[in-house]
């Protein structure tokens, strides 16, 4: 084994010593070869469980992430099984320096902040961006990679603070089958099914299911209904040829959480499971994803990769949302304007109706050349692309205007959508107001069309040392349009150049340290939608600069560290009603760490920290964020997962996720309170089954999962104590 740098023994020491007892996962007899420098995995009984990650999935990095001078974090299959995931935000917990936000506004579905920013728009599926809005499940999921800091070079517009990519499971040569049940104390049963068929040397198919009803979590009003088909087919499997061909069809039928809303600069002091919603709200999607790929191998060296991805997401959503505290008396509801001294029982939450249908779709090409050459004794791996895309956004709101206590909560002509009051302390989960006619609201539309070409070099320049240098030149045309809202429409055209620089030293094949330097873009029509003052502005600019090292060690433990800071230079801000210039600056420092992969033969572990040291440093004042800390962000995460083979057949695992104090408003007024929360595991594994027993939240701690910032900023508690058993069987 290689011997310890300094800060890589360091490294080990902070994640090994506080980490449970906990247990390994299984290898396969056919997992690829590790990666050089890495020790190779163990084999037990041919099942594979390492949380280690192997070669990126990305094509337009490198297979080895020690050549990619960024920090990246992935949650791979094993992991999350072990921890029985289902949904793309329970495995992004995994994630230190992300948080959750909630639906609000006009956006449905994952919405997520990433290194003090917002990436709604920046979750890719298989390369390619996924912006339409829902729930995205993880059965059809073989990983997740995060990849950290600005990177407009390789993916164009938006990826201020990263991107996330999530990674189909895909057809291959071996024949599979899986199948899994889970049950839940809350009552949520679901079931999935992957079967993977050979249908020649060359061909295999790959199907996957999913199905699940119940109580997603403790609170009330979480009810799902959920179902998912995916698929896929690879032909050429081996050959100079490859075509894949593959699909995913989900229909979701949940219930919204819409959370609490603030009193007195914290989340109002209720029980956590209590709601505001209607029983008649529901959040109804239907998602349709299709993909076509062609990767011809030119030369030994030299590859041709072309690929088209159809996304279509549709959702019907009638929902209600506490909108703000007051209280009632015989002319009706009169909101709070500051601090109270009332006590609970004496205060009601006036409900919003957020309804709409919305859908979503774009479709995008992209063609790669990868090679390989040398000019001298330099080596370069060359990458040159050319994308196309057009995006497509339909957006019809609906508003139900009611009343409380007799008396109309807005004029009859406002839009506003105010539709009853409810008490603050068992607001009884009623359908009342339900059936209050609804009408027609603002009617936004949207599209885009996007052309990008883009070259990125690593060149070998000695053994030890690598270049890392790209450019990608954007032109970003959107337009949009409101029947009552205001733009009316607005249209623009951006045209951006993307920088991206590294430099990697590599004394050896089990240690990578880089510096970078990179560029990313925000249009103000980014997400289809436009506020008033907006429209014609430039794209806000972000730059990012980033120190590192990656080591191996162990039995097939990697360790990462590295230092960044990213800032936004020209954020938007309001100088006057209405009027927006390029005035604002946020700047976010930060450091990471992370460790992942086996300690020994038995005891292997997942865990990341992040600092962030984040705050509007430059805005016109006048709407009150100068000197405050972006919404969602706290300055300090942790997570960690470890799992030990305490005998042959049973594992036991666990974790804590920690999350110091953050802000849901821009203004910071509304405080959230840090928390730790504690899961935990036992299983009983065979070759050819699973019986697990999960348990999360085991202290039942009450803290807040996702933060919203409208309504003057709101909170959605977490789950409660909640047990869940799962039995998966291999064929």
């Amino acid at each position: 084994m290689n011997r310890l740098s300094p800060i890589a023994a360091a490294l080990v020491a902070v994640f090994a010593a506080p980490v449970p007892l906990y247990a390994q996962q299984a290898t396969p007899d056919n997992a690829p070869a590790a990666n050089a420098g890495q020790l190779a995995p163990v084999t037990v009984e041919g099942n594979r469980d390492d949380f280690a990650p192997g070669p990126t999935a990305l094509s337009k990095l490198p297979a080895d992430p020690h050549d990619v001078p960024q920090s990246i974090t992935v949650v791979n299959k094993a992991q999350m099984q072990s921890q029985g995931v289902a949904s793309l935000a329970d495995a992004l917990r995994n994630v230190s320096g992300i948080t959750l936000g909630g639906a609000e506004g006009g956006q449905i579905g994952n919405n997520i902040n990433l290194n003090g920013f917002s990436a709604r728009t920046d979750i890719y599926l298989d390369g390619f961006r996924d912006r339409g809005q829902y729930y995205r499940d993880t059965f059809a999921l073989d990983e997740i990679e995060v990849l950290m800091g600005p990177s407009s070079m390789l993916f164009g517009r938006g990826s201020t603070g990263g991107v996330i990519n999530q990674v189909s499971k895909k057809a291959n040569l071996k024949d599979a089958t899986e199948v899994s049940a889970s049950a839940t104390t809350n009552g949520l049963v679901r079931t999935t099914a992957d079967y993977n068929h050979k249908l020649s040397d060359t061909s295999a198919m790959r199907i996957e299911a999913m199905a699940q009803n119940g109580p997603a979590s403790t609170r009330n009003q979480t009810n799902v209904q959920d179902f998912g088909v995916a698929g896929s087919y690879v032909n050429g499997i081996g050959t100079s040829t490859e075509i894949t061909l593959s699909a995913l069809i989900q229909h979701n039928h949940d219930m919204p959480d819409y959370g609490l809303p603030a009193l007195n600069g914290h989340p109002v002091n209720v029980d956590r499971d209590t709601a505001y919603g209607l029983l008649s709200d529901r959040t109804n999607q239907d998602v349709v994803a299709l993909s076509a790929g062609v990767k011809h191998k030119i030369a030994p060296d030299v590859t041709l990769r072309n690929q088209t991805q159809f996304n279509w997401v549709r959702t019907s959503a009638v929902e209600t949302a506490p909108n703000t505290i007051g209280t009632v008396s015989g002319t009706g509801f009169t909101a709070l304007t500051g601090a109270s001294s009332l006590p609970l029982s004496s205060l009601y939450v006036r409900g919003q109706s957020h309804d709409r249908n919305i859908q979503d779709y774009s479709i995008f090409n992209q063609t790669e050349l990868s090679a390989k050459a040398a000019t001298g004794s330099i080596k370069h791996d060359l990458l040159l692309g050319l994308e196309l895309g057009h995006d497509g956004y339909d957006n019809q709101a609906y508003y139900r205007n009611g009343s409380c206590n007799g008396t109309a909560l807005q004029a009859s002509t406002a839009t506003t959508g105010y539709l009853s009051c409810v008490p603050v302390l068992n607001p009884g989960y009623s359908s009342a107001a339900a059936n209050t006619a609804s009408s027609v609201g603002n009617h936004a539309g949207g599209s885009a069309n996007t052309v990008a070409v883009y070259a990125n070099d690593t060149m070998e320049l000695a053994k030890e040392f690598k270049l890392v240098g790209g450019l990608r030149y954007d032109r970003y045309i959107a337009s949009i349009s409101n029947t009552i809202s205001v733009p009316a429409s607005a249209s623009q055209t951006v045209n951006f150049l993307s920088v991206r620089v590294g430099a990697i030293w590599q004394p050896s094949a089990a240690q990578s340290y880089y510096l970078s330097y990179g560029t990313s873009f925000n249009p103000s029509l980014e997400q289809l939608t436009g506020t008033n003052g907006q429209q014609n502005l430039d794209p806000e600019k972000n730059r990012s600069y980033e120190v590192g090292g990656k080591w191996d060690v162990a039995q097939g433990l990697a360790l990462n560290a590295a230092a960044f800071q990213i800032t936004k230079e020209n954020a938007r801000s309001q100088v006057s009603t209405g009027v927006y210039e390029l005035q604002g600056t946020v700047r976010v420092n930060g450091a990471r760490a992370g460790a992942t992969g086996r300690i020994t033969r038995d005891w292997q572990v997942a865990a990341n920290y992040t600092y962030l040291d984040a705050q509007v440093i430059g805005a016109s004042g006048l709407d009150g964020t100068l000197g405050k800390i972006p919404v969602n962000t706290p300055k300090h995460t942790l997570t960690t997962w470890s799992t030990y083979d305490v005998a042959p057949h049973w594992q036991v695992g666990g974790g804590a996720t920690y999350m110091s104090q953050r802000y849901a408003n821009a203004t910071n007024t509304v405080q959230v309170g840090g928390y730790t929360r504690w899961d935990a595991t036992v299983a009983y594994l065979q070759k050819d089954y699973d019986i697990r027993l999960n348990l999360f939240n085991l202290t039942n701690k009450m803290y807040y999962d996702a933060l919203i910032q409208s309504d003057g900023g709101r909170s959605v508690p977490g789950s409660g104590r909640t047990a869940m058993l799962s039995v998966n069987y291999r064929m």
